[in-house]
This record gives C-alpha cells, structure tokens and sequence, in this order.
C-alpha cells in the first residue's frame, strides 16, 4: 500500500510527462508505471489522471489514439509530443527550485 495515496499538488502533469517521454502508455499503465517507479509509494487515482491526461491533451503536450492492450480490450495510449518534452523541461526545473528550496528551510540551522 503507498504511503502516500495523493500527490504533491504540481507534480502530476511532470510525473506523467516523464514516463510518457518513455514510451506511449494507456491511463491505467501510467498509473501503475508511477506507482512502480515509485517503489509503491505514490498512486494516482483515476479520478485525478484522466483530468489531467485532458489537460496534456488540451494544450498539445500529449496525444492519443486508439489501441488495443495486451488483454485484447480497446485502450487509449497517450504519447508525449515535442511540445511536451518541452514543458516537461520546464515542469522539471519549477519542481527541482521548489524541492531546493524546500531542502534549503528543512535543512536550516
């Protein structure tokens, strides 16, 4: 069980920008790729990742197609497009700036 079920607010869209920049994935094998990166210790909840999947669809930063997974059903796989490899330079810098900053007060004498 993850010890944290949520995520940090701002971190979705990095999360799964980077292991779309991976390779192209449908929503549930996004979620369990985080999950499994994270060695169990964050999960996404649908109710969360298909907003934010058509959020990355709204501004170009993914796209989908229809496809068919590997127990036969009809998936919709989401492929980073180069406008999200982009952005997800740009998500990576604001997260990193914030984590310093953070490491900077927690580690403060």
């Amino acid at each position: 069980m993850p010890i944290y079920a949520g995520l940090p607010p701002g971190t979705l869209v990095m999360l799964i920008l980077r292991v779309l920049r991976q390779e192209p994935l449908h929503g549930y094998a996004i979620a369990q790729k985080i999950r499994a990166l994270s060695s169990d210790q964050l999960s996404v909840e649908e109710g969360s990742l298909y907003p934010a999947l058509q959020k990355l669809l709204a501004n170009g930063w993914v796209k989908a197609e229809w496809t068919t997974s590997d127990t036969g059903r009809q998936v919709r796989s989401y492929r980073l497009t180069s406008r999200g490899l982009k952005q997800l330079e740009t998500e990576q810098g604001d997260y990193q700036r914030m984590a310093d900053a953070i490491a900077a007060i927690v580690e403060s004498t």
